[in-house]
């Protein structure tokens, strides 16, 4: 199973935000290239980028940053925020990014995400944020009425390589992972889903790693990490055995 660190930037700096409040942030470190040689050294084979500002404004803004990431450490990164056009997408990819998160956009514009999944097969991951198991969206701001298990059908229907399903209510909180709400969407379809959102302790990671069988594929891991709840080789280890790579 695959450990991922979150690396979170807002105006420059690496943050964790509170249930995804903008203003209810903590700075970790001053530059994210810092917090991702940081991850490397522990041991991280995969980091999961995210570009706040980027998302807010619906364009990346910290492209710099992500490209020294990707050149400085040799290591997979996936890149969500702003990421709105098949042009964005392009020029994520060029950056050397692995694969790019889609979230709201995949969700209004099922057209846009078919293009995508088209022309960048298997680099195309969608984030499925979901409030009490329905779909929210534009920041977790929106509340929709469609279940995030309908989403992820739809999604892998028209492409998607892989999910990443967040429960809002435990993001940032470290009150545990949602493994039964992960492991409905993963039973769904067929394509890896990753967790995200409440890790609180090495046992979440047991938790899910009991079901890496049923399609949980993998774990996205922030606060927990940054507040030193465990290591990053501590939660490697304990995802380790019989680790299937995606």
């Amino acid at each position: 199973m695959l450990i991922v660190p979150a690396i979170d930037i807002k105006d420059g700096q690496c943050v964790r935000l509170y249930q995804g409040e903008m203003d209810k942030e903590t700075v970790y470190f001053a530059s994210p290239v810092e917090a991702a040689k940081h991850w490397v050294e522990q041991g991280a084979e995969w980091l999961h980028v995210v570009d706040l500002n980027g998302a807010v404004e619906g364009r990346p803004v910290h492209k710099q940053a992500v490209a020294a990431i990707c050149m400085g450490f040799g290591v997979s990164v996936q890149l969500g925020g702003g990421l709105r056009s098949l042009e964005a997408v392009e020029e994520a990819l060029a950056l050397g990014i692995a694969r790019v998160i889609l979230g709201t956009a995949a969700y209004e514009n099922r057209d846009f995400l078919k293009q995508a999944c088209s022309k960048f097969p298997g680099k195309i991951v969608v984030g499925i944020d979901a409030r009490a198991g329905q779909v929210a969206v534009k920041g977790w701001k929106e509340d929709t009425s469609m279940d995030a298990v309908e989403l992820a059908v739809r999604c892998e229907a028209d492409g998607a390589s892989t999910i990443i399903y967040t429960d809002i209510g435990r993001d940032g909180t470290r009150e545990g992972v949602n493994v039964q709400d992960t492991l409905r969407v993963a039973r769904a379809v067929k394509i890896p889903i990753f967790a995200s959102g409440g890790v609180a302790a090495l046992d979440d990671i047991r938790r899910l790693k009991e079901v890496e069988r049923e399609g949980v594929a993998g774990v996205i891991v922030g606060r927990a990490l940054y507040a030193g709840s465990f290591t990053l080789r501590e939660a490697l280890e304990a995802g380790a055995s019989h680790r299937q790579e995606h």
